[in-house]
């Protein structure tokens, strides 16, 4: 008896007549299981769940939902037919409450006319408690924190009431606590029957949740594997196609001054001009020195990250850059006078132009610099080598010589091309925020290494992340903080996640 809820056949798609994104992938998942679909970025895994979300229509190929053949033409069909996707950028209305975002599209109305919101909240609010996905359905999305804009897509597909849920790196931006409850949420919806693909590079979350696991890639299905059985390592190896190696600070005590310096910062949160998000937060970093934020996600890191940038002011407090005081200083005067550069939490947001070619974001920050113009005229030739030169060293994938427009990449290779750019540029002082954010294992060993290599010639790393594993393996010093507040300070070498885990929510 075939039990397979889901069959995607020789699926071919093939984008701008040359770049193939699924070669004659065959997927199939069974009733009632958690499939997780692995490969590294680049490989075809959201392709193939946007072809069977009726977001595109393969080149070729046949779908089978329950036994029969379908032709998902859209997103609508494919909601018809059970199917929920959360994608892994969010599909949110900036200007609308969450509770809207959450129900659009499925509104409850009174006289088929007036929004009954009163009962559309009360719905959300019972789902939100069953699965412990907490978020404030009043804030607008544009002011929502990205963990929150998360849960929201999440609760989305769980208000709709699909069959099949399809998550695409549901757990990218989530705490280690999230993490965890997210996990409980899925085995609890396999509980009541649910069907569960689930895209994800992280092979603790697998084991933890899934039964089988399909691999691709470069397009094409590696095979389909039993996790009870199978170990991480085999695992590992065949999304990447080699062995992996486990990249680990050596540790160091540099000498010296600060390099960055924040006294005394005082600053309200994101969006609300009466909440404190940073209270009376003072730290250091040395060059040659990495220091890591730990924190659950919302107590205070972007506001952090906004203000040593220069996308926000502090209430009161100072930044020093190598002695100089830049608290006023505008953002392209910190990124060129000052040589900071910055990985940003939200690659979209601030990270890319989506609509501007590999080329153009790869000069970005520097584009008025001699580096790339003379006298108002860009120097072409100059950028596109550059960004060839990312391209090849960060493997960004589907680049087109970077002639491929940054909406068209995979989130993971928009990540690769960020960072690329980031490290790459000459900088003396390194802010990174969550840079491993939907990357895959293979990538993550090499971004590693980078940032490794950054310290190792003498640079200031402050990197910020919810990776606790990724701070443990990074970090010279560790700085928590709790609800704006910095609770303590542990050296990396000796550092224990459950101690770092208390201090995360609030123990000193």
């Amino acid at each position: 008896m075939n039990d397979n809820i889901i069959e995607m056949k020789d699926i071919l798609m093939i984008f701008n007549k040359k770049i193939v994104a699924n070669d004659n992938v065959n997927f199939s998942v069974k009733k009632g299981e958690i499939h997780a679909l692995m490969g590294e970025n680049g490989a075809g895994k959201s392709t193939l769940m946007s072809i069977l979300f009726g977001i595109y229509n393969p080149t070729k190929g046949t779908i089978k939902i329950r036994g029969k053949e379908e032709v998902v033409t859209s997103p609508i069909k494919a909601n018809k037919l059970g199917i929920g996707m959360v994608h892994q950028h969010f599909k949110m209305v900036d200007i609308f409450p969450l509770w809207r975002n959450i129900s659009l599209g499925s509104e409850e109305t009174i006289s088929k006319t007036v929004i009954n919101s009163k009962k559309i909240k009360a719905d959300i609010t019972e789902i939100m408690e069953k699965y412990n996905l907490s978020v404030d359905l009043d804030i607008k999305a544009e002011n929502a924190s990205v963990g929150m804009k998360q849960r929201a897509e999440i609760l989305k597909v769980l208000y709709q009431g699909n069959e099949i849920l399809v998550f695409d790196e549901p757990t990218a931006v989530l705490t280690p606590q999230e993490i965890d409850g997210f996990l409980e949420v899925l085995l609890e919806l396999q509980k009541n029957g649910k069907t569960i693909i689930l895209i994800t590079h992280k092979m603790n979350e697998i084991k933890k949740v899934a039964n089988s696991a399909t691999v691709l890639r470069l397009g094409k299905s590696i095979g389909t594997y039993d996790v009870k059985t199978s170990s991480i390592e085999e695992l590992s190896e065949a999304m990447v196609g080699r062995k992996l190696v486990e990249i680990k600070n050596e540790h160091s005590d540099p000498k010296g001054d600060n390099f960055l310096e924040l006294k005394n910062i005082y600053a309200n949160k994101q969006g609300f001009k009466k909440i404190n998000a940073l209270d009376n937060v003072s730290l250091g970093v040395k060059k040659g020195e990495i220091v890591a934020i730990a924190g659950v996600e919302g107590n205070g890191q972007l506001e952090l990250a906004n203000i040593i940038s220069g996308m926000s002011s502090p209430n009161s407090g100072e930044v020093i850059i190598d002695g100089k005081d830049i608290t006023k200083a505008n953002v392209s005067q910190r990124f060129v006078k000052y040589k900071m550069s910055h990985i940003p939490e939200d690659r979209h947001k601030h990270g890319l132009a989506l609509d501007w070619n590999l080329i153009n974001n790869g000069a970005f920050e520097d584009i008025a610099t001699p580096k790339f113009s003379r006298k108002g005229i860009l120097r072409r030739g100059k950028m596109q080598q550059y960004a060839q030169d990312i391209i090849d060293k960060y493997d960004v994938r589907n680049a087109d010589f970077g002639f491929a427009i940054a909406r068209q990449l995979s989130g993971g290779n928009q990540q690769k091309m960020i960072v690329g750019r980031e490290f790459t540029r000459e900088a003396d002082f390194h802010l990174i925020f969550q840079p491993t954010r939907g990357l895959d294992v293979g990538s993550i060993e090499f971004i590693h290494s980078q940032i490794l290599r950054l310290k190792s010639e003498g640079k200031a790393i402050l990197l910020i992340s919810y990776e606790l594993s990724e701070i443990m393996q990074l970090a010279d010093r560790i700085i928590v903080i709790n609800a704006g507040h910095i609770i303590g300070e542990i050296p990396g070498n000796k550092a224990e996640r459950n101690q770092i885990g208390r201090m995360m929510m609030g123990e000193k």
